[in-house]
């Protein structure tokens, strides 16, 4: 009789595997979710949100994988037809779930730890208008630090300014123009008397905002002008290379509208 209840026990344990595997895999699924909302709504700083909340949701995911390969190796039979589906499921989902921490770890370490890219290290554009939103925010300061200028050009020697044979004003006009087209921008100001553009961006998902401002100045040797810009992050040490990608992005679309001008 014991033996019995026992292999009973066990069967019972055994064709729960698959409910297993996808209670893990919810969890997890919830623990990365709650980074950026917890972030949004104020209940914790976003560091919280990378590096414990993302990490844990990661482990209890590689948790649940393994559950739910054991469950399609050798459960098959125990856990029946649903419980195969389950486990199936399981195995998909939890295995986005290791790949997106590992994804943004990866990145982390292949790009250069700043947050502040300009295309003159010498004499970034200044910010202006943006600068009550990011002291509201308390965000990183604005002061150009040097030392980020010799990191950018190891890691991210193709960022530079447009030249253009266009005048001043032209070159202001096409530079706006550009910076409205671009999608996700939220124009903050502009001054053709001063050429300057400003913008912001936030991220989908933990809603980061990143500042913009583009300078259009006469060209070092008179002929035309010369455009340069500057992405920075109001909050974080490192951007993932957010921002050096933004202005190669920005850059080539201006570089289109002078070409078809």
């Amino acid at each position: 009789m014991t033996f019995i209840v026992a292999g009973s026990r066990r069967r019972s344990l055994t064709s729960r595997a698959a409910h297993l595997s996808g209670g893990l895999t919810v969890f997890a699924l919830l623990l990365l979710a709650a980074g950026p909302v917890g972030w949004r709504v104020g209940w914790w700083h976003f560091r919280f949100a990378f590096f414990t909340l993302m990490p844990w949701s990661a482990y209890i995911a590689v948790a649940a994988a393994i559950v739910a390969l054991a469950t399609l190796l050798f459960l098959r039979r125990a856990v029946g037809r649903g419980g195969v589906v389950m486990a199936l499921a399981a195995l998909l989902v939890s295995g986005v779930l290791v790949y997106v921490p590992w994804r943004w770890d990866r990145i982390r370490t292949t790009v250069p730890p700043i947050h502040d890219i300009t295309t003159d290290i010498a004499n970034p554009p200044a910010f202006v208008a943006v600068m009550p939103a990011r002291q509201a925010e308390q965000g990183n300061t604005t002061v150009y630090n040097p030392e980020d200028g010799k990191k950018q050009a190891e890691g991210y020697p193709d960022i530079a300014p447009v030249v253009t044979k266009l005048p001043p004003q032209d070159a202001f006009a096409r530079a706006l123009e550009t910076a409205k087209a671009m999608s996700g921008w939220v124009m903050v100001a502009s001054s053709a008397d001063a050429g300057r553009i400003e913008a912001s961006q936030a991220s989908r998902f933990f809603g980061f905002t990143d500042d913009v401002s583009i300078r259009v100045a006469a060209a070092p040797d008179g002929a035309g002008s010369r455009i340069d810009m500057r992405s920075e992050a109001r909050q974080g040490r490192s951007d993932f290379g957010v921002n050096a990608a933004r202005i190669r992005k920005y850059m080539a679309a201006l570089k289109d509208r002078l070409d078809g001008s």
